[in-house]
Order: structure tokens, then C-alpha cells, then sequence
């Protein structure tokens, strides 16, 4: 039972993430996260979809720490690297999230967006079923190269948002920003799911 309950986090987290990803696409004139620059910049070239090349992204990423750090893949990298596109995809096809008004009120629905992805990413990183294939290729990059983490994942972001800025993707304030109002919501939402995942298993096992 503790199984299905961690997945169900898993996936809910996931559909969470790609929920705020796909509202922050609708305001993407004030800037998108780094990665999702590159897929809108990488759409608006080769067209397919968003989420398409969002999950050319992780697929790409996971070969890579294929040959670099093998133990940062698992079925939930996979995972994250096939669904959260589709879902993407699929949420902006509904039409159901606000479109830009190009107003005050647009920074009110990036920064929901951006809130939904941190409890999302904290959703199903605290479902224990593995980390996402940015996560994995950030933690392989550091482990090979000696340098921290974050210092990772600033080069890596920083590099990516170069080339979605050089690809025509839509690179403006937030794009600076997007991190530092993400972090601290993931780690709440990270810390809570954690606690609830670890209480309902305790509560099953008595």
C-alpha cells in the first residue's frame, strides 16, 4: 500500500508541475525557466510541440548521465522524462488556463505558476521513486567534475538559457528569477510531502 501511495504522489506531482509550466507558458513574454525557454524556443523553430522537446531534453540528459552516473536513473527518471511533456502538452490544449493580459495581473499568474511547479517538484521528489533527468544530470555533473551542486546547476541553466536566447525563446525578468521564488516552494513542499509520505506508511504499518 505504501507503493501505490508513493506513486500516487509521484504522479500528482508531476501533473502539478506540468500544470504551472504550462500556465507560465501562457505569460512566457515576461520569461520562462531556462529549460522551458529551450523548448519553446526549440518549438517556435521546429514546431511539433512544447512538450515534445521537452522530453527530447530529458531523454537527451539521461544518456548523457547514462555514461557519467548510472545510479541517478530509475523508472521515475524515465517517467518524469516521458509524462511531464505530454502533460504540458496536454494542458495547453485544453485552453483552460488564462491567457497573458499583458497587465499587473500576469505576474500574479506566473508567480501561481511557478508556486505550482515548486509544490509539484517537491510532490514527487518527496515520493522517493527518483529524481527527474535534470536533477540526475546536475548530480552526476557535480560528482564528476568535483564542483557543488548549485554551481552545476547554475552553469548548466545558465548555458541552456543562453541557447534558448539565442534560439528566439522568450527570455526576460523571470527567467532571472524563476529559481529563486521556485527553490524555497519546493523545499517547503518537499519537507510537508515528506513528513505526510513517512506518517501514512506509520500509520499503515500499525
Amino acid at each position: 500500500m505504501s507503493l501505490l501511495i508513493r506513486y500516487l504522489m509521484f504522479f500528482c506531482g508531476l501533473a502539478l508541475f506540468a500544470l504551472g509550466t504550462s500556465a507560465a507558458v501562457k505569460v512566457q513574454h515576461l520569461g520562462l525557466h531556462p529549460w522551458d525557454v529551450l523548448s519553446v524556443a526549440l518549438y517556435g523553430r521546429f514546431g511539433i510541440s512544447i512538450g515534445f522537446w521537452g522530453v527530447a531534453a530529458g531523454l537527451f540528459l539521461i544518456c548523457i548521465s547514462a555514461f557519467t552516473a548510472r545510479k541517478y536513473i530509475s523508472i521515475g527518471t524515465f517517467l518524469n522524462a516521458l509524462l511531464i511533456g505530454p502533460m504540458i502538452d496536454f494542458f495547453l490544449w485544453l485552453d483552460i488556463l488564462p491567457h497573458a493580459t499583458h497587465t499587473w495581473l500576469d505576474y500574479v499568474i506566473i508567480v501561481c505558476a511557478i508556486a505550482l511547479t515548486g509544490i509539484g517538484g517537491g510532490l514527487y521528489v518527496a515520493a522517493g521513486i527518483g529524481a527527474g533527468p535534470r536533477d540526475g544530470f546536475m548530480l552526476s555533473l557535480a560528482e564528476r567534475t568535483g564542483i557543488s551542486v548549485s554551481t552545476a546547476r547554475i552553469a548548466v541553466e545558465s548555458a541552456v538559457l543562453v541557447i534558448g536566447l539565442i534560439l528566439g525563446g522568450p527570455v526576460f525578468i523571470m527567467s532571472f528569477i524563476y529559481t529563486l521564488i521556485q527553490s524555497p516552494i519546493f523545499q517547503l513542499s518537499l519537507n510537508f510531502f515528506k513528513k505526510r509520505n513517512s506518517s501514512l506508511v506509520s500509520r499503515k504499518a500499525a
